[in-house]
């Protein structure tokens, strides 16, 4: 079966539509049609015989002339009376032809002489010969006389009538199905944070407009909702950014009267544990969609690569410009090859963008991450000191942003095995 709406309405209709037609040409062909041919080949023959009776009964001119103008102008028969001769031999029979059975079954019954008739062709006429004592008469009927000729007539009406309201019906049916597929369409749009599509508006059938009604305030409290958490978030992380940097005055003021070193660095750490929540927290749907090149954010992790005296290397598959969210993938790359920078020694970076799908794949030789624990990982906060050593400025946080920020877009990350014996992350979005 469809698995599209569109298709499987249309099946719908037409299936009821096709079956009910077939119905009825099969009722009208067994039962109409057969009917009216068998009683119009019943009066042919019946003319015929009267025909026959009468050259046999009555005295007749040489040229029949009077039996011959009485068939042609009361009978509207065409008669001709030849001499004794041998029937034609019998012509082939049609595959299907109910004209040719009945006609042979009432010249059987009615006249039981021996006979030859021809019904196949094109032709407007039948020809029936029938062998007497001394003599053949040979009878030419219009077709139309022993044959039901209106079936082409109604076929064609039933045909005609129904593929005009088939196609008024689908162009209706399409009509009905476009609000759905555009209040479908708004809603993956907004799923994948994009902006909703220009002109959409709730039109169509009273249940689809109450849906896309639905949809839209939907999508308004959850902005409304998005934009309280961030001004709310704006609000802590400036209060707390005045409180540590009053820390640092005070500090500065403080002088070498006490050892600094370690109260910076607590404090250096506590400003990064609090941009990784606030970070987490308000995460990137509000950034509009762009263009990233690939080749400057790989120019970027590469620089990265050497202030860290790490081994880097990276391939591109496709065109390098995706349709993303500038900075919130930036940063989803950056963390996944950060973390591998952390914890390995050799990193490779694979992106391949074709058929509308970009796939990156971040592959180190760490220590890798136990299947059981893969998916552990991204929950927030989690950090794995079994798998990786404890990082002293981490949150816990990176592989989670990550993994917000890919299903933002409409994607995934996921955890493998890497060839080079850590671990891999496999990022799979539309692009």
């Amino acid at each position: 079966m469809p698995k599209r709406l569109y298709a499987r309405s249309l099946i719908i209709i037409i299936a009821p539509m096709v079956l009910l037609q077939s119905v009825i040409a099969f009722v009208f062909m067994e039962r109409h049609w057969q009917m009216v041919t068998e009683r119009l080949s019943t009066a042919v023959v019946r003319d015929i015989s009267a025909i026959i009776d009468i050259l046999e009964t009555y005295p007749q001119e040489p040229d029949y002339a009077n039996i011959i103008r009485i068939a042609q102008q009361r009978l509207d028969l065409n008669v001709s009376v030849l001499p004794s001769s041998p029937l034609p031999p019998p012509g082939p029979k049609p595959f299907f032809s109910i004209l040719d059975y009945f006609l042979n079954e009432e010249i059987t019954r009615q006249i039981n002489r021996p006979f030859w008739i021809d019904t196949v062709g094109d032709s407007d006429l039948v020809e029936i010969r029938i062998q007497l004592d001394d003599k053949v008469l040979r009878v030419f009927a219009k077709r139309s006389q022993a044959y039901a000729s209106n079936t082409l007539i109604f076929l064609t009406w039933m045909i005609g009538t129904a593929l005009v309201l088939l196609t008024i019906a689908i162009a209706f049916l399409r009509n009905q199905i476009k609000p759905i597929q555009q209040l479908s369409e708004a809603a993956e749009s907004f799923g994948k944070g994009q902006p909703m599509p220009v002109g959409f508006r709730p039109h169509g059938a009273e249940e689809v407009r109450k849906a896309g009604i639905a949809f839209i305030q939907m999508r308004e409290r959850i902005e409304r909702q998005i934009e309280q958490r961030t001004a709310m978030l704006s609000g802590v992380s400036h209060d707390l950014r005045t409180i540590l940097t009053r820390f640092k005055l005070q500090l500065a003021i403080a002088g070498s009267k006490i050892d600094t070193v370690p109260l910076n660095q607590d404090i250096t750490d506590m400003q990064n544990m609090l941009e990784g929540y606030l970070a987490f927290a308000r995460g990137e749907g509000s950034e509009e969609q762009g263009v990233l090149d690939l080749q400057i954010l790989i120019t970027k992790l590469e620089e990265e690569a050497r202030l860290r005296n790490r081994d880097f290397s990276a391939e591109i598959h496709g065109n390098s410009n995706i349709h993303v969210r500038p900075n919130a993938f930036t940063r989803l790359v950056s963390n996944l090859v950060g973390n591998a920078f952390r914890y390995a020694q050799s990193v490779h970076l694979t992106a391949t963008h074709e058929n509308d799908w970009l796939t990156i794949v971040v592959d180190d030789d760490g220590v890798g991450i136990p299947e059981d624990k893969r998916e552990e990982v991204f929950k927030p906060f989690v950090r794995l000191d079994e798998a990786r050593n404890q990082d002293a400025g981490g949150t816990g946080l990176g592989l989670a942003i990550a993994r917000d920020i890919a299903r933002n877009h409409g994607g995934d990350i996921t955890l493998d095995s890497s060839p080079k014996g850590g671990l891999r992350a496999i990022v799979s979005i539309p692009a």
